[in-house]
């Protein structure tokens, strides 16, 4: 969020200070990205584009500074986009290094099933974030309850459990898994330590994203490289 990385707490998001963590000092994207794949071991960072999510401009210096200076990671990109020509546009901005860049489009952000249908088309690449607040999905064009607009990965995204060591929500994970049992599944938000990653699992999820635990050390490397 304008330029800084910021702590997510439940999806409050005009409340998200800057990132206070035990991995590193300050809150500067790089310095963090570097932080967290030295200790996680992993060759992908996820991206919120809090900015272009609250309606303002993606943040494209920002974006292109990681890519040129992480050459061997993937960035997956919530860059709240509404159509597949916003996605496209950021594309040619960022030039050949966009190719280490997969979209995540959002459910809220998506704005009609026309725009879902054209950035889900390659079901193998994009990734579709099915968002959802407590009981209420966040889903003006419809991804919860059209399956066959859904991709190969799928992001199962609690919002109040982001942040909030409040467990994850394997409930909603397992009845997504039900509904896609050959998707590669995606949890985030709520967990808290190396026994949450492994209910994680049983319930189906194959990957899940993780922040805080991982900036507190909750988390130790060896349960988050398994």
């Amino acid at each position: 969020m304008a330029g800084q990385v910021v702590r997510a707490v439940r999806g409050e998001r005009s409340a998200y200070l800057p990132m206070r963590s035990t991995l590193c000092a300050g809150s500067a994207p790089l310095a963090v990205a570097r932080a967290l794949l030295d200790y996680s071991g992993a060759d992908t960072l996820y991206v919120a584009d809090l900015d272009a999510l609250t309606g303002g401009a993606v943040q494209t210096g920002v974006l292109a500074s990681l890519l040129a200076a992480l050459p061997h990671t993937a960035l997956w990109l919530d860059g709240g986009f509404r159509d597949a020509a916003a996605f496209a546009t950021l594309a040619q901005h960022l030039g050949p290094a966009a190719a280490r860049l997969t979209p995540v489009f959002a459910s809220e952000s998506l704005a009609t099933v026309q725009a879902a249908r054209d950035c889900l088309a390659d079901p193998a690449r994009a990734i579709l974030s099915l968002d959802r607040r407590g009981e209420l999905a966040l889903d003006p064009a419809g991804c919860w309850t059209t399956d066959a607009l859904w991709p190969e990965r799928l992001i199962v995204m609690t919002l109040e459990r982001v942040g909030a060591f409040a467990g994850p929500d394997l409930q909603t994970l397992a009845a997504v898994r039900r509904r896609a049992p050959r998707a590669t599944l995606i949890g985030a938000g709520g967990i808290r330590d190396d026994a949450d990653l492994k209910a994680a699992a049983a319930a189906g999820a194959d990957a899940w994203l993780v922040a805080s635990a991982l900036h507190d050390r909750r988390l130790s490397p060896n349960a988050v490289s398994r």
